[in-house]
């Protein structure tokens, strides 16, 4: 049986100039060589409907998967261009990941991940994104 475990993270991005950083808590499991986290996106606005992250973590890739209000997956990996989706009770479309820099520095349930990536949507490039997350296993 697999058992999460509570994870502090801290979550840093910075998108077209613009930073922000969030702390929140979470959980983390460990699956063969990948690791999982998951928390809950802190809310935009008054009654919008919550979001779960999803974070997969393996050797060479990182996966962030969005449920709730709004649905999303976008997968990184050092130098390619990957495929991905994002959907909202407002709109939905196609987007991809150029991945500029990906940095996976983990340890059991700990560590940090970092990845920069060009953000294409409809075929056009519409931003340039950084984002890391430090991770660390609460005791």
């Amino acid at each position: 049986m697999s058992v999460w475990s509570p994870v502090k993270l801290q979550i840093h991005s910075v998108a077209d100039g613009e930073n922000v950083i969030q702390h929140v808590v979470g959980e983390a499991l460990r699956k063969g060589t990948a690791l999982y986290i998951r928390y809950e996106e802190e809310e935009q606005q008054t009654g919008s409907e919550s979001i779960r992250n999803t974070v997969k973590i393996t050797g060479d890739s990182v996966k962030l998967i969005r449920h709730g209000g709004v649905e999303s997956e976008q997968t990184f990996e050092l130098g390619k261009r990957l495929p991905g989706f994002y959907r909202s009770p407002f709109t939905s479309f196609a987007l991809s990941t150029d991945t500029k820099e990906l940095t996976l520095a983990v340890s059991n349930l700990s560590g940090k991940i970092s990845f920069s990536y060009d953000l294409y949507v409809f075929e056009e490039q519409s931003g340039q994104l950084s984002i890391s997350i430090e991770i660390q296993e609460e005791q």
